[in-house]
């Protein structure tokens, strides 16, 4: 949908206000050449099932040249493919073809930090007087406050290193090998500009910034640290600038008070991932109370109108539960990780999305139709889609970072190269091995699970209110029972979700029965026609259906 202003002011392209994201990992997507990891040439090859789903947008998480210590987070090149990933030249060619399907792209822009393998920091630590010294953030002597801010509690043991080559201590938010960029250097601005071009001009439709909060911490030892929020805007202009329809997506795990700096008033980024309603639909769904994911709704702030709410349930990193009580937390703890080492950080989950749900179907249903009924658009992390499980065998956050499990067949369908040269383990075997889960079998079965959110996502795109309207919660008699409303110019949707193991007839409130017919769009199954008459809806036990209001 384009909005027109009158005057010289050029068209904005607000396609994603009803976007269906996808976010996969090249590394882990498919292999074409046998060598144990994923790469542009399997990628691009395996377009049309990406594109049989319906999602409208695919988020790469980074592919640059890495040590891969952080899972390619620590980036020593941003001007390039890691060859163990192809070629700028077969970029290029998956950039063209998944336009060709109408698939626009998103990137990861890890501008916090670099690799301490990356030019600038080598050059830096090489003399004091070195122009990219005032790349990173340094100090003579240790600071006292090295130990606060830690990102990763129990695995990190300070936010400080010390470097024998520079003779200084270095800041970094994330692990050592991850210094911190100098937002308030002008110069290391001009670098990020510099970086976006470039990869504008190969196509692609926009950037999510990792760690956005952080990218425009101001840091000084000993000192209290500022944010530039401002540089959000300036990015913004340079974006709109080079290309009208790019968009900046942002990571920012912060408290509803801080969450329109990002946004301004329109001006800074467009999008932002919802934190917040996240945390608060696993504490709805571990508690069977639709209060609670009221509740966590209602705490974000009025977005301005150009922005957007940008859902998920589970993603590359652990499931981050700071944001609810402790109470809370316990509770969905008790409910999806109850042991130890399904835990991380003091603060989360790092499991995927079917084993924590138990593999239930109808769970994992009810999940995924919850968030694709949340204010903003959807996004679906590669392998979600099948049922695809975790490894706990596996370090910190790596555990749902598994091949993509494309068919029975060895190391799932992902690479013909032997086991022991896989980039990440592929699970083969197991309730969620690729023995039982992979595409080619769920493809071929009408009633699979990736079937079913090939239907979900139809049934989304053609809910448009979901995107565009103005939400409203709705109270019914029923404490389990979750119940929304959007309402856009022309249409009206009623959206409700049982949160409970027991079935329900539902009373909706009085101004809801009366509005008129409901037409049903979607559902656990196909209700008798009289399941509902305006007033009172008959649902399954943790089921749901989509209504369109008739006026």
């Amino acid at each position: 949908m384009l909005l027109r202003y009158a005057g010289p002011t050029p068209v904005i392209d607000l396609w994603y206000k009803s976007a269906v994201i996808y976010s996969l990992n090249v590394a882990t997507f498919m292999d074409s050449d046998g060598d144990g990891i994923g790469d542009f040439k399997g990628l691009t090859d395996q377009l049309d099932y990406i594109a049989r789903l319906g999602v409208t947008c695919l988020w790469l998480l980074p592919f640059y040249p890495s040590p891969r210590m952080d899972y390619g987070y620590d980036v020593t090149d941003y001007y390039n493919v890691a060859p163990e990933l192809g070629t700028l030249g077969d970029f290029v060619e998956f950039s063209h073809q998944a336009g060709l399907r109408g698939l626009k792209l998103l990137i990861d822009l890890p501008i916090n930090h670099t690799s301490e393998q990356h030019p600038w920091f080598q050059q830096a630590r090489s003399h004091p007087h070195s122009r990219y010294r005032d790349y990173y953030v340094w100090s003579k002597e240790q600071p006292a406050n090295a130990n606060h801010g830690m990102a990763f509690p129990g695995h990190q043991s300070s936010v400080w290193s010390y470097d024998p080559r520079a003779r200084a201590w270095y800041y970094h938010r994330f692990y050592p090998h991850q210094p911190d960029l100098n937002i308030a250097n002008p110069a290391v601005k001009e670098e990020i500009f510099k970086i976006v071009g470039f990869w504008l001009e190969l196509g692609i439709s926009g950037f999510r910034i990792d760690a956005a909060p952080f990218v425009v911490e101001e840091v000084r030892a000993n000192q209290a640290t500022c944010r530039h929020y401002e540089f959000f805007g300036e990015l913004r202009d340079f974006l709109s600038w080079r290309r009208g329809d790019s968009v900046l997506l942002a990571e920012a795990n912060v408290p509803p008070k801080e969450m329109l700096h990002f946004f301004g008033d329109g001006s800074r980024l467009h999008m932002l991932f919802a934190f917040l309603p996240n945390q608060h639909l696993y504490h709805a769904l571990a508690s069977s109370r639709a209060a609670v994911l009221a509740q966590g709704l209602a705490r974000l702030p009025k977005l301005p109108q150009l922005c957007q709410w940008v859902q998920f349930l589970r993603n590359h990193d652990e499931l981050d539960l700071s944001r609810l009580t402790e109470k809370g937390r316990k509770e969905v703890y008790e409910a999806f990780a109850p042991d130890a080492d399904m835990r991380l950080y003091k603060r989360g989950i790092r499991r995927r999305l079917a084993p924590m749900l138990d593999n239930d179907r109808a769970r994992i249903e009810l999940a995924f139709s919850l968030m694709f009924s949340l204010p903003g658009i959807p996004t679906i992390y590669y392998g979600d889609e099948l049922g695809m499980g975790d490894d706990l065998g596996l370090p910190e956050r790596w555990p749902v970072r598994t091949c993509m499990q494309w068919s029975d067949d060895n190391n799932a369908g992902f690479s013909t190269c032997s086991e022991e040269h896989l980039i990440h383990p592929a699970i083969v075997d197991g309730t969620n091995g690729a023995r039982r889960i992979n595409v080619e079998t769920q493809q071929r079965d009408p009633r699979s699970l990736l079937n079913w959110v090939r239907r979900l996502v139809d049934a989304r795109q053609s809910c448009p209110e979901v995107g565009w309207g103005t939400w409203a919660h709705i109270e019914t008699d029923n404490q389990a029972v979750f119940a929304q409303r959007f309402t856009s110019e022309q249409n009206s949707l009623l959206i409700l979700h049982n949160l409970a193991s027991r079935s329900c007839r539902v009373r909706l409130d009085r101004e809801t029965g009366k509005a008129g017919d409901l037409i049903e769009l979607f559902g656990n199954r196909v209700y008798s026609a009289n399941s509902s008459d305006g007033a009172i809806v008959e649902l399954d036990a943790l089921g749901y259906r989509w209504f369109r209001i008739g006026q």
